[in-house]
């Protein structure tokens, strides 16, 4: 058997780790960790580092019968290592026991229910998940690792997210040198951390204690998609109907951790929805009074929506590559516009236009970014109500819808 044991943050170890430890042939851990406890007499220890040379050597002696000992901070169940062990050995090899996790620690620090955040970890992974969700949550725990710090995560937010806070919890449960503090972003972008960072909390702090709630984690998503125009202000009909704002949706794909833009956002109605998927979204308006527009659909919905004012593709430089865009507007400067947008995008973009005579140009610009390209005409007519308790069809103007989506990556030397 293989007992793993969870230290908490800072709390003693159990009597039952340590006399766990005491009949170990092999104790597994960090540096701090093995300074905490004494072997057997001819046990070995081995200092986590790289993961799967310590798995070897676990594996040679569960081969040989040894008991192995494997302590591990906080819950180490909670992005820890149990996951790796339960994938090399098998669940019924092992015995859990796990302490507190950080993020448990550094919300009660604050006062904070934790139910409702969102936990992301950037240990060893791509900041910019973290940041997309730090964006469009109110509440979030980041994991942070090398290069990935408050520093760097606040660095990333400063100009993004100003009414965002930043928990920065340090070694926590160490008596003398557990630091909780707050934040804005820039003011934790100009400090050096070092190493003792346990988790970082990202709060909108107006609405930091959400109601009460039966699932934990992000939201489950919206309960309908594919709004009535009525459920969003614009002007003179200016909307992307329910119709086509549905398969839009669903070539787009938004959700949690990653970013799309709205070019020509209009009143904002694909950049709320796509928002209330749990995406961080940017909406790109040209007027102004449609960015007043937008923010005011963004609030009344509920979500975070980044309004950036200027004209396709000019302001496109200065923001954070997408996963994927919608554009549903453009004119003239359409071709260019999807050519800029497609050259970005991770994985997919969207494109409503009314005129024939853009598809063409509009599926170049796509292809020829190496994107797969498909489309329809949308063409809907819909139940309108006529004197008499009777009803009519109404038709709403037709809309073309193209899409592309890249490819997936070739794997060399895998059959396709």
């Amino acid at each position: 058997m293989i007992a793993v044991f969870g230290t908490g943050t800072g709390a003693p170890l159990s009597s039952e780790a340590v006399a766990a430890v005491a009949g170990a042939g092999l104790v597994v851990g960090a540096r701090r960790h093995l300074a905490r406890v004494c072997s057997p007499e001819g046990a070995e220890q081995v200092v986590l580092g790289a993961l799967a040379p310590a798995l070897d050597v676990i594996e040679r002696c569960v081969d040989e019968g040894g008991r192995v000992v494997v302590l591990a901070s906080g819950d180490p169940g909670f992005f820890g290592i149990v996951r790796a062990l339960a994938k090399r050995f098998g669940t019924e090899r092992l015995e859990v026991r796990p302490g507190v996790s950080s993020v448990a620690t550094a919300f009660a620090r604050i006062g904070l229910p934790w139910d409702d955040a969102v936990v992301v970890s950037a240990h060893g992974r791509e900041l910019r998940t973290a940041v997309n969700v730090c964006l469009s949550q109110p509440k979030v725990a980041v994991l942070t690792g090398p290069g990935a710090g408050p520093a760097e995560l606040g660095a990333a937010l400063a100009y993004r997210a100003r009414e965002r806070v930043l928990v920065v919890a340090s070694a926590l449960g160490e008596d003398g040198q557990e630091r909780v503090e707050r934040l804005t972003p820039a003011e934790a972008a100009a400090r050096d951390w070092g190493t003792a960072v346990n988790v970082v909390l990202c709060l909108d702090e107006s609405r930091a204690v959400a109601p009460a709630r039966t699932v934990a984690g992000p939201s489950a998503g919206p309960a309908q998609w594919a709004l009535d125009e009525r459920e969003f202000a614009h002007r003179d009909s200016m909307i992307s109907k329910f119709e086509v704002r549905a398969l839009a949706l669903a070539r787009i794909g938004p959700r949690l951790g990653e970013l799309v833009w709205d070019i020509g956002a209009g009143s904002g109605s694909v950049a709320v929805e796509c928002a209330r998927f749990g995406a961080a979204v940017i909406a790109v308006e040209k007027t102004l009074d449609g960015c007043e527009r937008v923010r005011a659909n963004a609030e009344a919905h509920g979500v975070d929506v980044r309004v950036v004012h200027g004209a396709a593709p000019t302001v496109l430089s200065d923001l954070d590559d997408p996963d994927a865009v919608f554009i549903g507007g453009g004119g003239r400067e359409l071709p260019a516009i999807v050519t800029a947008c497609a050259r970005r995008a991770g994985r997919a973009v969207v494109v409503a236009m009314a005129a024939l005579d853009r598809v063409p140009a509009t599926r170049d610009a796509l292809t020829g970014a190496g994107f797969a390209c498909e489309g329809v005409l949308l063409q809907s007519s819909r139940l309108a109500p006529l004197p008499g308790g009777v009803d009519r069809l109404s038709a709403t103007n037709p809309v073309f819808l193209l899409w592309g989506v890249r490819p997936p990556a070739r794997t060399e030397g895998v059959p396709q």
